[in-house]
């Protein structure tokens, strides 16, 4: 058998009307802030969902956001074109060419999931909110439209210190400093001029120092000291008469 219910206050006569009136008189006495839209534009999310930005140049046509879109409101037409071969004696390659991408804004719900699902990052969310219409038809934004609103995507928030670098923008780097390297001019040596001209000089005979080669040798004479073959200054030649000898009659 169940417990009997504990009997309940008797409820006084107008408090509920009395609770209403005091939240009113909280609110009263609050001051107000008032956003004096569109004078000053108010600050929105970093994450707001505004509305879609399209990078043309990222595009490949692959179709996926149309496919994977709920709503059905992405509309995108192209056509193929053959592009020459980039060696001589390869083959012609063909490639999709973006004629039209436009999105019904009418019909979408803002879910995100095409932005999700691009493989090669052609749609981002942009901030921008003022694109009211007075006719519904109006809604239906071409990729001229959506090429604006990429302007307005706010940067990446920044990554963290201690992550890894992406793959993307380490193959860049490595890319980047190979086509430099490669155009840069040849760097030559310092040393390889001084060698190149050791080389011609002639070389100094191992064990001759050079206070051995400056000293003269045996063989020559000093400086200070005449040749043998030469005669003194004090003495006289051949052809004339030495001191010691009278001269003949």
């Amino acid at each position: 058998m169940a417990a009997p219910l504990p009997p309940s206050r008797p409820r006084i006569p107008g408090s509920g009307l009395a609770k209403g009136l005091a939240v009113t008189l909280r609110t009263m006495t609050r001051k107000t802030v008032t956003e004096q839209y569109p004078d000053v534009q108010p600050d929105l999310p970093p994450r707001t969902r505004g509305v879609i930005g399209l990078f043309e140049e990222n595009c490949t046509v692959c179709m996926l956001c149309a496919r994977e879109c709920p709503d059905w409101c992405i509309y995108i037409d192209s056509h193929k074109e053959t592009v020459p071969a980039a060696t001589p004696g390869g083959r012609e390659r063909s490639r999709n060419v973006l004629d039209r991408f436009a999105i019904d804004f009418s019909l979408c719900m803002y879910c995100g999931i095409c932005i999700e699902v691009c493989p090669f990052d052609a749609l981002f969310w942009s901030p921008e909110f003022e694109y009211a219409e007075t006719d519904i038809r109006d809604l239906t934004h071409e990729r001229d439209k959506l090429r604006e609103w990429m302007w307005t995507v706010p940067a990446p928030p920044a990554l963290d210190p201690g992550a890894e670098e992406p793959k993307e923008i380490a193959a860049a780097r490595k890319s980047a400093e190979k086509l430099a390297a490669q155009q840069a001019p040849p760097v030559t040596e310092p040393h390889a001029d001084e060698q190149a001209r050791a080389a011609e000089r002639p070389t100094r005979p191992q064990g001759d120092s050079k206070q051995q080669t400056d000293q003269p040798r045996p063989d020559q004479p000093k400086p200070d000291q005449p040749k043998l073959d030469e005669p003194r200054p004090d003495e006289p030649g051949p052809d004339q008469p030495r001191p010691d000898q009278g001269g003949q009659g």
